[in-house]
Order: C-alpha cells, then structure tokens, then sequence
C-alpha cells in the first residue's frame, strides 16, 4: 500500500496557485525529496500534509485512508509528524529533558511537571536510547542553547523518532548548517532511511542526491517530474526550470 498519496491538490493565495492540481504518491521506506525554486509551493504542500492547512480542493490519502480533512493532532496520532524550518525546542532546559517531554508526550502521561519526565525511568532511558541514536548522548545534561545548530537540528530529529512516527515531514533540516553539520544530517538520515517514510523539503542539492530514493520537481505548484535522482538530473525539463538555475546561481 502506498503510504502516503495527493491527488489533484489545489491551494489558492488571492490570484496565486501555490499547489496547483499536484499529485504525488511516496512509497513506504522510501526517501522523497521535493525540490523546486523559491516560491514553488513546497512548503504549502507539507502544511497541508501534517494539516495546519487545507486545501481547496483535491485529497490527501495517507496509507489509503482519506485524511484531507483531519487535523494535525489527529494526524499526528496516525504517524505523521513534521520538523520544522525554525527550531521549536525549549532552549532553558536539558537536551534529555526536551526529548523526555516528547517520549512523555507519545505515551499520553500527563507533564503537569517537567521533573515527571526527568524522574520517571523508563522515560529518561527512552529518551537516552534516542539521544544516542542521533548522536547527542554526550550532550544529554547541557542546557539546550549551549547546543550549536546543527545539534538542535538532530535533538528535532530525536523529537520526530519519539513520536514513533511512520512519515516523517521533513522542511528543509540542513538549513542554516554549515559544511560539516550538513554531513552529520546526511549521515544522521541515511542511518534512519528505510525505517521510516520520510518526506523531504531541502535546498541543497548534494544532500537531496545524496540521500533520495525518489525526487519530485515542483515549479509553480505543480509537479513536473518525479524520478530517481539519475532520471531526475538526466531530465531536460528540470535543467531548465531548476537545476541550470541553481548551478548558474553557484
């Protein structure tokens, strides 16, 4: 069964079409990047794929069910979680701490107090066990704004496998890194592809070729390729719309 599925999405802004009859199906386990230029409608798509905005017209299947209409929290308990561009950690706490609230958070307990989620052992060891995984258990008891970038982008990384979620909406994660932290989020990434479903909305193109199983091309909300990244770079119409860009921008 295809894990998640658009068909024929449309989402106006005034005159503007920001996704513009767009249909794209990601298989389960796969890695799918979308790309495009500034203003194609990539993050449009994703908000109306958790669900903080829907469409106009069109339907979102996810693993066959109709969810065009259900809300983010729902969707949320379904499997499907997002990153964000911007990091939305609690920056006053413990790295451990923000990822016990997560685990806490996916296990429905409540978190009236942030010491629960710091007291409770299976928690903290949950919390552990991921902080491991993305390759921050050294930094379990720093203050979170100690953390530089690209580590925050890895705790968000830690947030998003706490939800034990099936697909995971990733917008743009390498933003704002440099060089090397963009090498660890590739790896980071390749070490999870296949596990969970993963959508990705990412600029840099050496991390998208890197690391997609799949690419769909969206330019003016609509998509005009999907491909492997082979047929996608081979393919003359993305040269012209986006890749001859972007290398004639470098």
């Amino acid at each position: 069964m295809t894990m998640l599925e658009t068909r024929s999405l449309m989402k106006s802004f005034g005159g503007i079409r920001a996704t513009d009859d767009l249909t794209l199906s990601v298989e389960p386990g796969e890695l799918h990047a979308i790309i495009g230029p500034n203003g194609a409608g990539k993050t449009t798509l994703i908000t109306q794929l958790c669900g903080s905005q829907k469409p106009d017209s069109g339907t979102i299947l996810y693993k066959g069910q109709d969810i065009t209409r259900v809300p983010a929290h729902k969707r949320a308990r379904l499997g499907i979680t997002r990153s964000f561009q911007i990091t939305s950690l609690i920056l006053d706490m413990t790295v451990i701490d923000n990822i016990a609230l997560a685990v806490q958070a996916r296990q429905g307990s409540s978190f009236r107090l942030v010491r629960n989620a710091r007291t409770i052992s299976a928690i903290r060891d949950r919390a552990m066990e991921l902080l491991t995984r993305v390759g921050l258990s050294d930094k379990a008891n720093m203050v979170t704004s100690a953390l530089s970038h690209g580590e925050h982008r890895h705790m968000e990384i830690a947030i998003a496998l706490a939800a034990e979620a099936e697909l995971m909406l990733l917008d743009e994660p390498m933003a704002g890194l440099g060089a090397e932290e963009t090498r660890a989020m590739i790896d980071l990434l390749n070490g999870i592809k296949g596990q969970h479903t993963i959508v990705l909305i990412e600029h840099d193109m050496d991390a998208v070729f890197a690391l997609a199983d799949r690419i769909s091309v969206l330019v003016y909300g609509h998509i005009i390729a999907t491909g492997s990244p082979a047929e996608i770079r081979a393919n003359k119409d993305v040269e012209a719309a986006y890749l001859g860009e972007e290398s004639g921008a470098a």
